[in-house]
């Protein structure tokens, strides 16, 4: 690979720039599914642009072609097709920094919020119906005690499938995450009742520290694919025909505001490196928010006093 001078940087071509950008992700500890997730883009770029050819000739017509390209090749609505650009946006602004192109706005489209789906108390009652454990199949029962714990913690699929037996801290109430999208270790707490599942849970499952948590019936790990298939499988025996493993994330988001909680703790359990994302979640489920508003509404609350206190003086 050819080495890139800082004499040159007008000749620094996208491909080695993006090659040197990834080697910087790779250092600072960037996912593997976040590099690819890089990688995959860069690729789709490729295909419209000529990555030999050096990132000074990027402009923003360039951009915006781009734009057009994807639109007539990629049948994706404008929520992905911006997932896409703000990969490549981040690819460009580096290009940028780096003094090897001229700088210029990049924009996304404009796109409506997507409801985030979640689960509804009906589906909920079905699916965390507790299973007859001297007579249901270990597969079964595990399925039940995933979905308790994608409920209690709102995490990722990746970093359940990645929890080992001795993350649990039981005495403490703890749960020691190491597998997280961003790459950072996390300590979340553990309920009570999610405490005394994964208690009883170990007690039929066994294993040592060592071993993950969630297995299949050799003790062998679950893939991301794997556990897709056999939560989709679970649900729909439960009668649910959602099947989104991240629903469960945007439920347990969901509960936690409608419940009181506040937003700066959610976005520590949910290991948001931004407060943004939260508040997306605020917004999304305002419908929501209204319910009985009045009945804890502080103004509704004294005007009802004041009027209670009326009466009594008549």
């Amino acid at each position: 690979m050819r080495k890139i001078s800082m004499h040159n940087k007008d000749d620094v071509t996208v491909q080695e720039g993006f090659d040197k950008l990834i080697r910087i992700k790779r250092a600072k500890n960037l996912s593997p599914d976040s590099i690819s997730h890089y990688e995959i883009q860069f690729r789709y770029f490729g295909e419209f642009f000529n990555v030999s050819l050096p990132c000074s000739e990027i402009t923003s017509d360039t951009y915006y072609e781009y734009i057009e390209h994807l639109k007539e090749t990629r049948d994706i609505n404008s929520i992905t097709m911006n997932s896409y650009l703000g990969t490549v946006r981040s690819i460009l602004y580096y290009f940028m920094e780096e003094g090897y192109m001229n700088k210029f706005p990049i924009k996304l489209l404009k796109a409506e919020k997507k409801i985030k789906e979640t689960y509804t108390d009906d589906e909920l009652e079905k699916i965390l119906k507790k299973p007859n454990l001297k007579t249901c199949k270990f597969t079964e029962y595990r399925n039940w005690v995933m979905a308790n714990y994608f409920l209690a913690t709102g995490n990722r699929l990746r970093t359940a499938i990645n929890l080992k037996i001795g993350h649990l801290d039981f005495q403490n109430s703890l749960i020691f995450m190491g597998k997280t999208k961003n790459g950072r270790q996390q300590l979340i707490p553990m309920s009570k009742s999610l405490n005394e599942i994964l208690h009883e849970y170990l007690i039929y499952r066994e294993g040592e520290a060592d071993d993950y948590l969630f297995c299949d019936c050799h003790g062998k790990p679950l893939t991301r694919d794997g556990t897709t298939s056999i939560i989709n499988k679970f649900h729909k025996k439960c009668g649910v025909t959602k099947t989104s493993t991240h629903a469960y994330r945007h439920t347990f988001a969901k509960k936690w505001i409608l419940n009181g909680g506040d937003i700066f703790r959610l976005q520590k359990i949910l290991g948001h490196s931004s407060i943004e994302m939260v508040k997306n979640y605020v917004d999304m489920f305002s419908d929501d928010l209204k319910q009985d508003f009045d009945v804890f509404n502080p103004l509704e609350n004294f005007m009802k006093d004041k009027h209670s206190k009326q009466l009594k003086m008549k």
